[in-house]
């Protein structure tokens, strides 16, 4: 016969393990009952033209290790809040038809999207009658007449605009008091953007360009530099700073350190305005730069940023709305109830006449942050994050209406 102790212990044990069944029960209900977001993630792989050096491979998961990242981190809060996320991924080849596969995603149900592809390709989708009550979230095109002309009232716009950038470069130079200021471009439609982009902002804030020059060399600037880019640069006007403008990284490096007159470099080369590096630790920003050195093994760069930050906004918008609907994630997004951190030292929130992400911009060398951008001194009526790229009263954006 059993002592009635134990009899007493075994039946608590019993009523113990039927407490903590019921509660994984519940746990288990409220996890299939929990809204789920989809978040589509469509990709233009794009082939790099001929370059002078193959030394910088470009990372086969740039912009997606981003979004795979953050999809993790909002889903860490999706599990107090009863909200799961479910990230598909899209990646079309060079070759392939981007719209052919875009109208799949759509015919699946993607109604949100994470774009990571050139200018065309985002306008020809975001055009698509089976997108127009879509989300687009373009992490990609730097393109200013996206955010002007070419605006679509279902994009939005998580990567910086070259105005943006350029803008916050400019600043850098007004308040070093650099004048005097020449200018080598590249040919390269990227580098064409980013040359008009520059010359706008330089307007804007007093500067103008003593001396400009195109770069059409074709040799191989490895065995050459030494040789030829003095005598390139021997004619250029006495100047303070020589601006680069080679966004795919051609052929600014043999440009340093052999001009013919010593000179700082910025641009696309030495001081560069980017939307996020790996030498940002500030403000947090290192534990999420540990996150994705541990996750995907290499530095957070740019475009993997403007990924990452747009699935953010998406979580955050879904947690605060409680809706999968992108028309209330949208006008949700472009609220002024909308602030996301960004681990860049101030709220960022979304311009409601373009859909562009407000966004600090780095002013960075190889290994370290010299400034953060919109610097001391740059005032704006509403918000000092305006003063870096186009502002409402000259947009020309009218798709959003008049958010003015």
């Amino acid at each position: 016969m059993s002592r009635p102790g134990k009899i007493r212990y075994g039946r608590k044990s019993l009523a113990f393990q039927w407490l903590i069944g019921a509660c994984a029960a519940l746990v288990l209900a409220t996890q299939t009952q929990a809204e789920v977001l989809r978040i589509d993630w469509i990709e233009r792989q794009v082939s790099p033209p001929p370059v002078l050096s193959n030394m910088a491979a470009i990372p086969s998961g740039l912009g997606l290790d981003g979004a795979r990242l953050a999809e993790r981190d909002i889903a860490t809060t999706g599990r107090f809040t009863g909200q799961s996320y479910d990230l598909h991924e899209t990646v079309v080849a060079p070759d392939a038809d981007f719209l052919k596969a875009a109208k799949s995603t759509l015919a699946e149900g993607a109604r949100v999207l994470v774009v990571k592809a050139p200018a065309p390709d985002l306008l020809a989708l975001a055009d698509l009658p089976e997108a127009q009550g879509a989300l687009i979230l373009d992490a990609y095109a730097q393109d200013d007449a996206l955010r002007g002309a070419d605006c679509r009232a279902n994009v939005l716009h998580t990567a910086p605009s070259y105005a943006m950038r350029t803008d916050a470069l400019a600043q850098f130079l007004l308040k070093k008091q650099w004048r005097k200021l020449v200018l080598i471009a590249g040919q390269l439609p990227e580098d064409l953007a980013f040359t008009a982009a520059l010359k706008r902002s330089l307007t804007k804030f007093g500067l103008n360009l003593a001396g400009e020059k195109t770069w059409d060399f074709d040799a191989n600037m490895r065995r050459a530099a030494a040789a030829e880019v003095p005598l390139f640069t021997q004619d250029l006007p006495a100047h303070d700073l020589l601006l680069v403008s080679d966004e795919p990284g051609d052929f600014a490096r043999y440009i340093a350190y052999n001009t013919w007159v010593a000179r700082p470099l910025a641009g696309s080369e030495g001081l560069k305005p980017v939307g996020w590096s790996g030498v940002v630790e500030q403000y947090g920003a290192a534990q999420l730069q540990n996150r994705f050195r541990e996750a995907a093994g290499r530095e957070m760069q740019q475009a993997d940023f403007a990924a990452w930050i747009a699935v953010a906004a998406l979580g955050e918008a879904f947690t605060r709305t409680q809706s999968t609907d992108p028309a209330m994630l949208r006008t949700y997004m472009l609220s002024d109830a909308f602030r996301l951190a960004g681990f860049l030292g101030r709220p960022l929130s979304f311009r409601n006449w373009n859909g562009q992400l407000r966004q600090p911009i780095p002013l960075v060398t190889e290994r370290a942050v010299a400034a953060l951008a919109p610097l001391e001194g740059f005032l704006h009526q509403i918000n000092e994050l305006d003063t870096l790229g186009v502002d409402a009263p000259e947009s020309p954006c009218t798709a959003f209406g008049d958010a003015r």
